[in-house]
């Protein structure tokens, strides 16, 4: 029977045949994959993973290792790491339940003495820059806390732990605190950093100075403690010991410090600040450098104000910190001493006079006219000593004696018409104008400012009136390099800058015969049992050419200066028992007071040092920063200490 044509099936093609089969056998396939894969995972696998899941009823708790001490050159301790117990809180522990995490809070900040919001702000705050890291409440909590945590630990469960950690103490207290500088927690951003590659969430690491410097050695290797719990992350009962592994202290840093004579330059620069003080200046701050000229050591080295870097072994808040970095308190972070942007004064022209000596400009017996001013360019601009006093005419070492102004402003006039800037090329040569590589972080590179300079600056000036549409954006006045720029720059005014460190570099340079030194720190790196783990080289060091002769003068001038009727600093190194080559400097800041430098060279056959001492709004070199030097330089040499203000009233 002929079947109705609505009932007609159309027949299976060839080719719908062939794609039916092919998706038939890709589907049997991946039932075949994941029949394949569950029989691996239940039959063959099957063991491993119940040792696996096992295994997930073990806890690991880092040990925290003790930070390496930090020694003096003599071995004397500067920094060193006590036991301490820390309260912190578990965050993949805390109950999900938001009533029970209120209450687990609560109990805890009855214990703590913290409110409730105070406790849950912290762990917020922290979950949220480290997601997986230990939150710290609270450092030092003391063994009746410690023992009532413990006593309940029903009511704290897994969320709050009572591991023992390492709090930096520094027995010296401000001694030193900037260069030394600080540790706190590891941050998001840097465990990002190459330098950090290893280093865990919550790990302490150096946050600046030395401790920031030598972290890899300091910081030493967590250990690991191993306990089982039960599913309320409850250590187990009657469970077999697992054998923890020990933290690896860190080693042991030798500086090449002098704490003695660390503590006499502090002392020294408080005195020489009230000095300041007494004679009616509104100087608050300094800083202060101790060199060995032959190597580079830092023997001493500090800024004030300064602070207990103490504060920073536990949480700081925002205000404290504030307060820290804030000018009206003097900045008391601020490393003056290597970051400290300054003209120099007179301590300057020592420079210039080797530069001039070594350029033919003059000899050491070419006698200038030194008037008490003198008119310099086409307009006409009148340059006057110190109390415009007239020196009359003077050779190289008398000008250096009596710190004569209009002898130097000679030679800056006749620098500036010869090719290569030739003042600013022996500044840089000498150590100015980059960096020193001081094993630290945070340094200034100073500024030698020349005709390049100036064309740069004026242009970010242009550039910037014509993006924000202003008269001026006070970067610059736009005009061009002057004779009258250089002369400002020869006798270390101007747009100079420089840092304490770098001048007691370029001292260092000129009495050492040209080796271009490089200022560190760092001696020897030991391990906890005292042994040699690495000595530690500052790297080569440059070495500038100039004669020995013109050096010698130089040095004549410096020794006059500290020695001789009318020199500078006369009055201060009167019978003192050591040869010192001084200069005096009194740098002029726009308003502010004047700014007191010395820099000194006192020879010695083992202990040979070159100290640089600056006093902010100090007034006359011999008035402040001299006395200090004398008292730095007595501590020293082990002779009597005497504080002694210079009366020169010559810049």
């Amino acid at each position: 029977m002929i079947s109705p044509v609505d009932d007609r099936r159309p027949p299976i093609t060839p080719q719908l045949a062939l794609r039916v089969a092919v998706l038939g056998g890709l589907a049997l396939v991946l039932f075949g994959i994941v029949f394949f894969r569950l029989w691996y995972l239940q039959v063959l696998s099957g063991d491993q993973y119940v040792q696996q899941a096992n295994a997930n009823r073990v806890r690991h708790v880092a040990t925290p290792a003790p930070r390496g001490d930090i020694v003096d050159r003599n071995g004397q301790i500067v920094v060193t790491s006590r036991a301490a117990t820390a309260v912190q809180i578990v965050p993949d522990q805390l109950p999900a339940d938001t009533a029970a995490r209120q209450l687990l809070y609560a109990r805890l900040g009855r214990v703590l003495q913290m409110s409730p919001g105070a406790i849950e702000a912290t762990v917020a705050k922290k979950v949220k820059q480290l997601r997986y890291a230990n939150v710290t409440i609270k450092l030092d909590a003391g063994r009746a806390v410690l023992d009532y945590i413990a006593e309940r630990g029903d009511q704290f469960g897994a969320a709050v732990v009572t591991p023992q950690v390492y709090l930096r103490q520094y027995p010296n207290r401000q001694l030193a605190a900037q260069l030394l500088g600080t540790v706190g927690e590891i941050d998001p951003a840097e465990l990002k950093l190459a330098r950090y590659r290893s280093v865990r969430q919550g790990t302490v690491i150096g946050k600046g100075g030395i401790e920031w410097s030598y972290d890899r050695y300091l910081r030493g290797r967590d250990g690991d403690k191993r306990e089982q719990v039960n599913a309320n992350g409850l250590p187990a009962r009657n469970i077999a010991r697992l054998a923890p592994v020990a933290p690896k202290p860190g080693h042991q840093l030798k500086l090449s410090l002098d704490i003695g004579l660390q503590k006499e330059g502090q002392s020294a620069l408080g005195q020489a600040i009230g000095l300041a003080q007494g004679n009616g200046h509104p100087a608050q701050a300094g800083a202060f450098v101790a060199l060995d000229p032959s190597n580079g050591q830092v023997l001493a080295m500090g800024s004030y104000p300064s602070f207990d870097p103490t504060v920073f072994a536990k949480p700081i808040s925002r205000a404290k910190y504030r307060a820290l970095s804030s000018q009206s308190n003097g900045a008391p972070l601020y490393d003056r001493a290597i970051a400290g942007q300054y003209p120099t004064g007179s301590t300057f022209k020592p420079i210039t006079a080797l530069a001039s000596l070594q350029t033919g400009l003059i000899t050491p017996e070419t006698p200038i006219a030194s008037p008490g001013c003198i008119t310099i360019g086409s307009a006409g601009q009148q340059f006057c000593s110190a109390g415009k006093a007239d020196f009359g005419t003077i050779s190289l070492r008398d000008a250096l004696r009596v710190s004569s102004d209009v002898y130097f402003y000679r030679l800056g006039e006749q620098a500036n018409g010869q090719s290569g800037e030739v003042i600013q090329s022996w500044a840089r040569r000498l150590g100015l104008g980059h960096p020193t590589g001081i094993d630290l972080p945070g340094e200034y590179g100073g500024l030698i400012p020349d005709r390049a300079w100036r064309a740069r600056v004026g242009l970010k000036e242009a550039r910037c009136r014509a993006r924000r549409h202003v008269a001026s954006c006070g970067i610059s006045d736009e005009r061009p390099w002057t004779v009258g720029d250089n002369v400002n720059f020869a006798v270390g005014q101007g747009d100079l800058q420089a840092t304490p460190l770098q001048m007691a570099v370029a001292y260092s340079t000129i009495v050492n015969g040209g080796r271009v030194v490089r200022p560190h720190l760092g001696l020897e790196v030991e391990d906890h049992l005292g042994r040699l783990v690495q000595r530690i080289t500052p790297g080569a060091t440059r070495h500038v050419a100039f004669s020995s002769s013109n050096r010698q003068a130089i040095l004549d001038g410096l020794r006059a200066a500290a020695s001789q009727p009318g020199g500078t600093s006369a009055d201060v190194f009167n019978g003192f028992p050591r040869v010192v080559y001084g200069k005096t400097g009194t740098a002029q800041r726009q308003g502010q007071d004047d700014q007191s430098w010395y820099v000194c060279y006192a020879p010695d056959a083992r202990r040979p040092v070159v100290v640089a001492v600056t006093v902010e709004k100090g007034g006359f070199g011999a008035e402040a920063a001299a006395p200090a030097a004398r008292l730095i330089l007595s501590q020293w040499f082990g002779v009597s200490k005497q504080l002694v203000a210079g009366h020169s009233r010559t810049r």
